[in-house]
């Protein structure tokens, strides 16, 4: 059983990972931390960790630990990914991992130096759905792909919520400008050649809250729009010469929508619909994590296809800063 730790108490491990660790068939929770020692023994008894920490350095010096989960704010996820790699510790750590690609590459040499695997939180790839649309595309079944449509949105104005503080990464690039980009490279194994994008900021935050992006992959195209102020929606689409297919809860299947994907013929008189209930895609994840740092070859969202991502979310912070095409 994998043990795993926990370098915080953020929502999202509260509420997400978590319960998957706990439900997961090869994991075990073992320790949070936190830089309160109360908070980590709270959310341990709640959820039946042994142990509890009041820091995050004590955490990654028990040997009772072999991986740690990082939902810190993303200011400092490389910082925490790099202590608890040196510590030997396996690393999760919740997206985005970076807000610049160059600082993700000593991760790599990190990583291949102390044997350890360090691996970005993207939940999407483990999701039965997405493989099946990789599948559906590279079968031929929309023929030849010509446009991916996506939108993702939620609304949220909170001054406290790391989302709207610039100093601690927040925006809606780095938190959910990922998931159409990924869940694109994921579906056809290609790279943008180069990007066109409209940023807005807030005027208090600073912190981007709407963007509408154009990714160009050279024979099929990728736009979409993103925002921290909008009426929440979820929807990606893969429209090709002979079909589409809908996505109805790309991101947070079963909260936005049911795990729902459609397939869709050329004249729109046929629609073959796809259901996954029951797919959980944080365990899915935590499982796959597990197995692979215990040897398995479970895929995992590689810190090279970290890099690659985030170059595209780099480009596209540059692009919003002039008219036309920015380069990769």
């Amino acid at each position: 059983m994998f043990r795993w730790g926990i370098l915080s108490t953020a929502r999202i491990a509260r509420e997400q990972l978590i319960p998957a660790i706990v439900e997961a068939d090869n994991g075990v929770l073992s320790a949070i931390a936190s830089r309160d020692a109360d908070k980590a023994r709270a959310l341990a008894d709640r959820f039946g960790a042994p142990r509890a920490f009041g820091s995050y350095e004590e955490l990654l010096a028990s040997d009772l630990v072999d991986g740690v989960y990082i939902p810190l704010p993303t200011s400092q996820h490389v910082e925490w990914a790099k202590k608890a790699a040196e510590a030997g510790k396996h690393v999760l750590v919740e997206k985005p991992l970076a807000l610049d690609a160059a600082d993700i590459l000593p991760l790599i040499a990190l990583r291949d130096d102390r044997k350890v695997l360090i691996s970005e939180a993207f939940m999407v790839v483990h999701h039965p759905q997405w493989i099946k649309i990789r599948e559906l595309v590279a079968s031929g079944a929309i023929g030849r792909l010509r446009h991916v449509q996506g939108a993702f949105s939620y609304y949220n104005v909170d001054p406290a919520n790391m989302r709207n503080q610039l100093s601690l990464g927040g925006g809606a690039l780095p938190d959910i400008g990922v998931y159409p980009t990924v869940s694109t490279r994921f579906v056809t194994g290609r790279e943008p050649l180069r990007v066109q994008a409209t940023i807005e900021r807030d005027k208090t935050f600073g912190t981007d809250i709407y963007s509408s992006v154009r990714q160009d992959f050279g024979d099929f195209e990728l736009s979409f729009y993103l925002s921290t102020q909008m009426a929440a929606r979820q929807l990606m689409v893969f429209h090709g010469d002979k079909g589409f297919i809908e996505v109805h809860s790309p991101f947070n299947a079963g909260l936005y929508d049911h795990h729902r994907v459609e397939l869709h013929n050329r004249n729109h008189t046929e629609a073959t619909v796809f259901r996954f209930p029951g797919a959980q895609q944080y365990r899915l994840q935590v499982e796959a994590f597990a197995r692979a740092a215990l040897g398995g070859k479970d895929r995992v969202f590689t810190l090279e296809e970290s890099v690659l991502n985030q170059k595209v979310i780099d480009a596209i912070f540059r692009a919003g800063e002039h008219e036309g095409w920015e380069k990769l």
